[in-house]
């Protein structure tokens, strides 16, 4: 059956689009209008208690009964043990790829964020303070992924959900102004992600 996906075109969005893709599973986008305020309605809140999106629907859940789930990373990880897909057997190859996904969850992606906020602040003493303190921040956490990425080819060594929930970000890096060229094995491993018919497929597909 179809998973329900309730998004919109953001990052965090993006990183489930792209898993799907790469999983290879059926989905209907329903598009959850932020700009005018549809994360509050009461349908949307019934799957997402915090407002949030994205937020997805299996009607085929565990023991086939349906079940929702909201916060991306918990989408990526539900995905991962319902396909076995970009997410390893073993707990301790699983490892990495929680602690590169709990990474993102908890900095690239907060941060770059802020930074996308304050871009838009209109008070330049306000956005000249809030700029310094994230696009640092931001540029630090780049410098994070850079050199983990010298040593391996994707985050966790093979390909997992955790390169799909860093690279919905990063698809965002000219907005947060991010040159990926300073980057240079961030650049590699947004090149070869972007490369991929799937992950194609989850960047381009109508989320709003």
């Amino acid at each position: 059956m179809t998973i329900e996906l309730h998004t919109w075109d953001t990052p965090n969005g993006r990183k489930v689009s792209v898993a799907l893709e790469e999983m290879g599973l059926l989905y209907r986008v329903f598009p959850i209008n932020i700009t005018k305020g549809e994360q509050h309605a009461q349908d949307f809140l019934r799957i997402c208690p915090n407002n949030k999106i994205p937020a997805i629907v299996d009607p085929e859940g565990p023991d086939g009964t349906p079940i929702s789930i909201f916060e991306s990373g918990a989408i990526l990880l539900y995905l991962g043990e319902k396909t076995g897909k970009f997410l390893p057997a073993t707990l301790r190859d699983r490892v990495p790829v929680l602690e590169w996904l709990m990474w993102q969850m908890g900095g690239f992606g907060p941060m770059p964020g802020q930074v996308h906020h304050f871009l838009q602040v209109k008070d330049e003493g306000d956005r000249r303070y809030g700029l310094e303190r994230y696009a640092s921040e931001t540029r630090r956490l780049y410098g994070v992924l850079n050199k983990r990425l010298e040593k391996v080819e994707f985050v966790a060594g093979p390909l997992s959900i955790a390169d799909f929930a860093i690279l919905g970000w990063a698809w965002r890096h000219e907005r947060h102004q991010v040159a990926l060229g300073d980057f240079p094995h961030v650049e590699r491993w947004y090149g070869a992600l972007t490369a991929r018919p799937g992950v194609q497929r989850g960047l381009s597909v109508k989320l709003n």
